[in-house]
């Protein structure tokens, strides 16, 4: 088995790795999906082990043993001396005789868009946002949270509801119906017992995500502190957006701005319509869409744009993805 002229995709995100092994006319010869890609929780090289079993698994369903180009696509990748170090990383493995490095991110991206160009926000656990133009040029944030200016995501989202759920129990907020919403998904009675279950880990701290679709529905209902942490989240978004556009010399040009991540791609009816309100406002020519699809395959979207496929390439990979 010698070098196969494709792509190997790599989406690997901190939750899952999806791999797809991928011909140059488009056509995907195997799939593999393993865990999530964390150097920070586990080291570089324990997080390179078990992608290396993901890869392993796509190659040996496709019979190659090496592709054209590897278009890796990775959590954690924030700031250039960690694209490369994971380049570095990925090179190492001999996958491909060549080899591409990117945040997660800009896997969304190119799979909400026709061409590589355009922004995407990404609002999941946390928040990001990317931008880039076919000659190159990308626009982006460290991203690596509050130290570098960042607010919101789900995480974000359901520490805030707490915050507020419990000021307004004890009296120094203004009440809110999260009060009793929230530590009501535990079944507990009131903000005191949710407090002390999340302080002694009586409820896994990792479960404080579940609050979040919490918050949305208590928004939903007119509740006007739920409202504005929701406010505050589509203004966040829309600020990187406009900033990336800005960067980029976008803000006169129609340009899609892609949402995703789990947070946009629930469809919540107050933030997505907040918005689109703020981009009308502060960039007219921007066109928002929500994609649900594998970010995947963005990734192997942006590999064959490296190996200078067409467009007919291009739509049989996205019609075996959906996208």
């Amino acid at each position: 088995m010698g070098l196969t002229a494709g792509v190997l995709a790599v989406d690997a995100g901190n939750s899952k790795t999806d791999v797809a092994v991928v011909a140059a006319d488009g056509t995907v010869l195997a799939t593999a999906r393993g865990e999530g890609f964390r150097p920070p929780a586990v080291g570089l090289d324990a997080a390179m082990s078990a992608l290396a079993e993901t890869v392993g698994r796509a190659l040996g369903a496709a019979g190659v043993h090496e592709v054209s180009y590897v278009s890796a696509c990775l959590a954690n990748a924030d700031l250039p001396e960690e694209e490369r170090q994971l380049t570095a990383a990925v090179a190492g493995r001999g996958w491909g005789a060549g080899v591409g490095v990117r945040n997660d991110t800009f896997a969304i991206l190119r799979a909400g868009v026709s061409e590589p160009r355009g922004v995407a926000v990404v609002c999941g656990a946390g928040i990001n946002c990317v931008g880039m133009l076919p000659d190159g040029r990308t626009a982006r944030f460290p991203a690596v949270g509050r130290i570098s200016g960042d607010w919101g995501g789900g995480w974000a989202l359901a520490e805030e509801a707490l915050w507020h759920a419990a000021r307004a129990w004890d009296g120094r907020g203004e009440p809110t119906a999260l009060a009793l919403a929230l530590p009501g998904h535990f079944g507990l009675p009131d903000m005191a017992s949710l407090i002390e279950a999340l302080h002694l880990e009586r409820v896994d701290p990792a479960r404080r995500h579940e609050l979040t679709p919490v918050l949305f529905a208590v928004a939903a209902e007119g509740d006007g502190v739920a409202r504005a942490i929701v406010d505050r989240q589509a203004r966040e978004i829309v600020s990187m957006a406009v900033v990336a556009l800005r960067r980029l010399g976008l803000l006169e040009e129609e340009t899609p701005v892609v949402l995703g991540g789990g947070v946009l791609a629930a469809r919540h009816t107050l933030l997505d319509g907040r918005i689109r309100e703020l981009l009308a406002a502060r960039a007219p020519k921007a066109v928002p869409r929500v994609v649900t699809g594998r970010p995947v395959l963005g990734a192997a979207l942006l590999g064959l744009d490296r190996l200078g496929a067409g467009a007919e390439a291009q739509e049989r990979v996205r019609l075996h993805f959906g996208g």
